[in-house]
């Protein structure tokens, strides 16, 4: 698919996400116009920022989500990374988090978009400072035992009630009361 196949195909997935609070509709509306107005929007190459694509993987239970801590961020986050050319978001948040954890049979759990989020990234010796425009998936995977990449310096499956005791950013904890819990 071409970038603006894949710019399409966002923005489309875009409007019919629904937001859940006032935050994360401010996001979705800048995000979307920097969608239809960067034609490099998808391109981890924009200087200004790009798009991102993530997964909120849970457990077949979905009493457990799948995070890494990020080497470079020194956080725990979810699974996710850059669109690599020719890939649609939602294609490039499965392929990061096959990556990132090593498990084989990670799903979207719909097609639709689960969360947004507008975070900087600071500066490297090698990159400047920059937007990550991320689009997030609600995602599924067998509960095996994940194994981190170079990126990573651990991959653990963390139960729900726990996240916010190692990232409690405004973003985790939205996505934590987004997510549908076990009956």
């Amino acid at each position: 698919m071409n970038s603006m196949d894949a710019r399409e195909q966002l923005a489309h997935l875009l409007d019919r996400h629904r937001p859940h609070d006032p935050a994360e509709a401010d996001m979705l509306v800048r995000l979307a116009g920097f969608v239809r107005s960067d034609p490099h929007a998808l391109d981890w190459r924009n200087s200004i920022g790009h798009v991102t694509g993530s997964a909120w993987v849970l457990d077949p239970t979905g009493a457990r989500v799948l995070l890494t801590f990020h080497r470079k961020l020194e956080r725990w986050l979810q699974l996710g990374g850059h669109v690599e050319d020719d890939e649609t978001v939602p294609a490039a948040a499965l392929r990061e988090a096959h990556e990132e954890s090593g498990l084989n049979g990670i799903v979207l759990a719909a097609e639709t978009v689960f969360d947004v989020d507008i975070h900087a990234i600071p500066a490297t010796p090698k990159r400047a400072a920059h937007l990550h425009y991320d689009v997030r998936f609600l995602c599924l995977a067998p509960a095996a035992e994940p194994r981190p990449n170079e990126e990573s310096r651990e991959v653990r499956w963390v139960p729900l009630d726990e996240v916010s005791t190692l990232n409690p950013d405004a973003s985790m904890i939205r996505m934590l009361a987004k997510t549908p819990r076990a009956r």
